[in-house]
């Protein structure tokens, strides 16, 4: 999930608490960070939780509190930061990117010469739906004779998360959705857990971005953006809408023209009423990038798939 570090001009809410001002200006006065960004339901809710472990009685004390400890900022910025993932987390999305929208970006790449796909998972948390997407993608190379070349490049505000995906070793109460065959092939034992394949790890780049900074369109290191899919589950309902329509304007400058966005399911409405994207399969936060003349996915299905949305999280 995204954070905030830049500072921003202080946010008028009619209705907002006094203290809740308080504290969003002693975190932008002392600390430079800008949480105004947030929902303001959510903002409120989680400070105060981070309020009562502190056992401050008062909106003033929790800001006093903050201007004078680092710590105590940190972990308020940390829990702003929901890193909370799984593997393949939607089984409904992860079962139509497998069925239906990665197979017609290969198709597509294969017409093109054979270029690399190109994916994007922003706000990656620790990993597991980047490396979701890589057990999906290193699958459809096997059945093709190895033949596709694809890049994945993973963001995230916490470089703790990041420290984390890095490695990739995860518990098992992460891993209940991953099919038993792709525990075979992808993971090996790690202490309580299990750790993603070496091969999938090269897989991946992870590195540090900011959803929110106004200076780029997409992650440095992916050089020009044009993102064959982007990953931006459960993020957007973090923030006010002025900033998720900002998230969202960014988000399709990164996508290329055919390019596709995978969203939460609680925020199909959000990404809908947008603009600037268009819904894929009905009932699944699964949108393509709008286009002056849209082309039907149907045409770009390979052959034999005919139905969307199955189960396919069933075992091997």
């Amino acid at each position: 999930m995204a954070g905030a570090p830049h500072v921003a001009e202080p946010v008028e809410w009619g209705s907002m608490d006094q203290g809740l001002r308080e504290i969003i200006d002693a975190m932008r006065s002392t600390h430079d960070r800008d949480i105004s960004v947030h929902d303001e339901r959510f903002l409120g809710k989680t400070v105060m939780e981070r309020r009562a472990l502190a056992n401050c009685h008062s909106a003033a004390d929790y800001a006093a509190l903050l201007c004078r400890s680092r710590d105590e900022a940190a972990g308020l910025l940390a829990a702003l930061n929901n890193s909370h993932s799984a593997f393949f987390r939607d089984p409904l999305t992860f079962a139509l990117l497998e069925q239906l929208i990665l197979p017609s970006i290969r198709v597509r790449k294969t017409a093109d010469g054979g270029q690399e796909i190109r994916v994007w998972s922003a706000g990656c948390a620790c990993g597991e739906e980047a490396y979701s997407l890589a057990i999906l993608l290193d699958d459809m190379a096997r059945a093709h004779g190895g033949k596709l070349s694809y890049r994945i490049f993973a963001t995230d505000l916490s470089e703790a998360n990041l420290a984390r995906a890095r490695h990739g070793t995860y518990p098992m109460d992460s891993l209940q959705e991953v099919r038993q065959k792709h525990m075979r092939d992808y993971f090996t034992p790690c202490g309580d857990g299990r750790r993603i394949d070496a091969r999938l790890r090269d897989r991946v780049a992870f590195s540090h971005y900011d959803l929110l900074d106004e200076r780029t369109s997409s992650p440095p290191p992916s050089v020009f953006g044009e993102f064959d899919l982007i990953m931006c589950g459960n993020l957007l309902f973090y923030y006010r809408q002025e900033v998720q329509r900002s998230i969202l304007r960014k988000l399709s400058l990164s996508l290329a023209s055919h390019g596709f966005l995978a969203t939460g399911e609680v925020e199909r409405n959000i990404v809908a009423h947008c603009g600037a994207f268009r819904a894929v399969a009905p009932q699944a936060a699964l949108f393509r990038k709008s286009l002056p003349a849209p082309v039907g996915i149907a045409l770009l299905l390979p052959q034999g798939k005919e139905r969307v949305g199955e189960k396919v999280r069933d075992g091997e």
